[in-house]
């Protein structure tokens, strides 16, 4: 179970000296930007996700390589025959970080601490069928719902288990988190690396296989390149398409690839002018070219997203059932003048801080102006760019979002009126009563025909034009065994991961 507590400081090479004489194994990642935050119910941005989920913390259940749901700290589940009642088993033996028993009253909390309008979870809507979460005893956990939830499995997949101190506390896990996972927090310099040790005591027997993993920030991807491929790094995670197509070939370089749950969109304030009026939002997908995009700014590297990835296939309608993905700028025009709109219609793109969505931005500025828009970009750093969408202060912008293996989790928060991530103050009476009979249908059947007439619905005139998923790609060294690329976005199987010798 990894070398227990012996580690001392850690020197170059991936190596570090152990007070036993043997050498340590140190896994050194580089990415382009530092976590904002890492509370795991409270921070949103893709940083701070790939290394909390499944690293840092764990959830009841997970996901796994097939996009199924698999048991994490519930070992098991029973379900009551209305759907309203779910009484979850826990995982024997589990423990925090700081050496403290994981139970029930923990994950009592922790539901509770999503739920809080105090801490203002993002992740509250996947929670919200939860009427009430019992520690029945120290291992056995009942769920209350105020209605069947066909997708609460999937959704606990992304509430993770923090101590049950921690309920009320908005700051603590910000800086010093506290988990059940393979990795425990040790170090973190915000311009420059966050160190991970590996948890001694994790409840899986052999894992982790690597003793650290040092996240070192670096935001030039031609350094990170040349990093990879010297030696320096071992794994670059999460690539943009043109730094995966330069690394191909590379000697000593492997690159694993699936295609992203992640879509690339462009976001509208739906509470304001100009895109308060459906039909300019209309106009929007009219004048985008998504062949053209995924062509030019991920070189090939993708597809043209509707509401849902092709990845989910049992889910995702094809994008030739949406009529306003034929690139048609006269008819966005036409839109835009049946709109009564001053033209050209003048607005800001706020622009997240990765060159991939700054590369689709410029692509998507070009289009709209050649439609009738004039559209600034707002290039911001990160922590701008997540406050200002989380206050819904934008008139547009650029972005890659996380996605999900039910469509409930993306669409109940994000378009539902009162959704948890509704930053586009988007309110469909309609659309609301869809989402609501999708969480409560049980039959698989019925629930895709309510979640094709949902994607139907968002596709031209919703708040979001979709614009590409990635062929998401992680570059290692090919000293590096043992790594599974995962759709979602998490790094949890590094905790699988060794680096041969």
């Amino acid at each position: 179970m990894g070398l227990k507590k012996l580690r001392t400081t850690m020197l170059a090479g991936g190596m570090s000296v152990l007070a036993t004489g043997a050498v340590a194994q140190t896994l050194e990642l580089a990415t382009d930007l530092s976590p904002a935050g890492l509370d795991p119910h409270i921070a949103t941005a893709f940083a701070t996700h790939q290394v909390t989920t499944g690293l840092l913390y764990e959830g009841l259940t997970g996901v796994d390589q097939d996009l199924s749901i698999v048991p994490v700290l519930a070992e098991s589940w029973s379900v009551s025959p209305d759907g309203l009642t779910y009484t979850f088993k826990l995982r024997e033996g589990v423990t925090f970080h700081d050496g403290s028993a994981m139970d029930a009253e923990d994950v009592v909390a922790s539901i509770e601490r999503v739920q809080s309008q105090d801490i203002a979870s993002p992740l509250a809507s996947r929670v919200s069928a939860v009427e009430s979460a019992t520690a029945v005893d120290p291992r056995t956990v009942e769920l209350k719902l105020k209605e069947p939830s066909a997708p609460l499995l999937s959704s606990l997949t992304s509430i993770a288990i923090v101590p049950s101190e921690a309920k009320a506390d908005k700051e603590a896990l910000q800086k010093a988190p506290v988990g059940t996972g393979p990795f425990r927090f040790q170090e973190w310099q915000p311009n420059g690396y966050l160190l991970l040790a590996g948890n001694e005591d994790y409840w899986q027997e052999g894992v982790p296989k690597v003793d650290a993993l040092k996240f070192n920030f670096v935001p030039e991807s031609a350094t990170r390149q040349v990093g990879l491929v010297n030696g320096q790094y071992q794994m670059l995670p999460h690539l943009d398409a043109a730094t995966a197509l330069q690394l191909q070939g590379q000697p000593g370089v492997k690159l694993e690839e699936t295609l992203d749950l992640a879509y690339i969109l462009v976001g509208m304030n739906a509470s304001k002018p100009p895109f308060d009026d459906p039909k300019v939002r209309e106009a929007v997908n009219y004048a985008i070219n998504r062949d053209d995009i995924v062509q030019a700014a991920l070189f090939g590297a993708g597809v043209p997203a509707g509401p849902l990835s092709p990845a989910l296939k049992q889910w995702a309608l094809d994008v030739s059932e949406y009529p306003c993905y034929e690139h048609d700028p006269a008819k966005a025009r036409a839109l835009l003048e049946e709109a009564g709109v001053q033209m050209p219609v003048k607005v800001t793109m706020n622009v997240l801080p990765r060159q991939d969505i700054r590369d689709v931005a410029q692509v998507v500025q070009a289009q709209l102006n050649d439609a009738g828009f004039a559209v600034e970009l707002n290039n911001q750093e990160q922590g701008q760019f997540v406050q200002d969408w989380r206050n819904s202060n934008f008139d547009m912008f650029a972005s890659l979002n996380a996605g999900s293996v039910d469509p409930d989790e993306y669409f109940y928060r994000a378009f539902r009126t009162d959704g948890s991530t509704n930053v586009f103050k988007y309110s469909n009476p309609e659309l609301d009563a869809l989402l609501d009979k999708g969480r409560s249908t049980q039959d698989q059947a019925a629930r895709k025909e309510i979640y094709d007439q949902v994607q139907r619905t968002l596709a031209c005139s919703g708040p979001a034009a979709h614009i590409a998923y990635s062929r998401l790609a992680t570059a290692t060294r090919d000293e590096v065994q043992g790594y599974d690329i995962l759709a979602t976005r998490s790094l949890g199987t590094l905790a699988d991961t060794s680096v041969g010798r």
